[in-house]
Parts: structure tokens; sequence; C-alpha cells
């Protein structure tokens, strides 16, 4: 926008000195959108933006099997990580079933020795309470 200065005149000498007044400027600003304009509808140009869309629509196929990919894997590493946890706990619980049915022949062991030998000291009056 070309701006142009003007002068103001020059007072007369005989005339009183006027007080100066701020210069007037034509600021006529607008702003305006224009709606972008439609492709060119020849068919080379219909066929590069197909072009372009088939591409980032690849483009954005790839990434999602990337990404499956990668999630496949960490649920395989995770599945994996449970079967080994799941085979410590079994044999932690096998362990513990074996020490039980060791402590039961034990007590079981000990319980028949412990009665045989009541029933030689006691009496018949005794032994019947022991059995009981």
């Amino acid at each position: 926008m070309v701006e142009e200065l003007k002068f103001l005149p020059k007072p007369s000498p005989n005339s009183p000195p006027s007080p100066p007044q701020p210069p007037t400027l034509d600021l006529h600003l607008s702003i305006s959108f224009r709606s972008p304009q439609p492709p060119p509808s020849s068919p080379p140009l219909q066929i590069e933006a197909l072009r372009r869309q088939a591409s980032e629509q690849m483009r954005l196929a790839e990434a999602e099997k990337a990404y499956a990919g990668r999630v496949r894997e960490l649920a395989k590493r995770e599945a994996a990580a449970a079967e080994a946890e799941f085979e410590k706990a079994r044999a932690v619980w096998e362990a513990a079933r074996e020490a039980a049915e060791r402590v039961e022949w034990v007590k079981e062991k000990a319980s028949r020795r412990t009665s045989s030998a009541c029933i030689e000291i006691t009496c018949h009056a005794c032994r019947q309470r022991f059995r009981l």
C-alpha cells in the first residue's frame, strides 16, 4: 500500500499561527478469504492424486502392520513368561505335595509305634482309651 505524505501549508506571516493538526491517514484494510480452487479435472492430475492417496494409505497400512507385529511379539514374550511362571508354581506345588505325603507317612509310622508301645505298657482299660 502506498501512502502519501502531505505537507501542511506554511502559515503566512500576517496570519496568526494555528495549532498543528495531526495528519490523517487513509487506512482502508480489507481481508478476504478465497475458497480453494478445485483441482483441475484433467485425467493425468486425477491419476496422480489417486496415486498419492494410495501411497499414503500404503504407508499407513505398513505402519499398522509393523505395530501389530511388535504387539504380537510382546504377547508371545508375555505368554512364554507366564508359562515359565506356571511351571515354577507347578514344581513348588509338587514339592509341597511330596513333603506333605512324607509328613503324613512319618506321622502314621510314629502313631503305630506309639500305639504298639502303649498297648505293651498299659492295661486293657487304658488300651481302650488310646484306640478311641
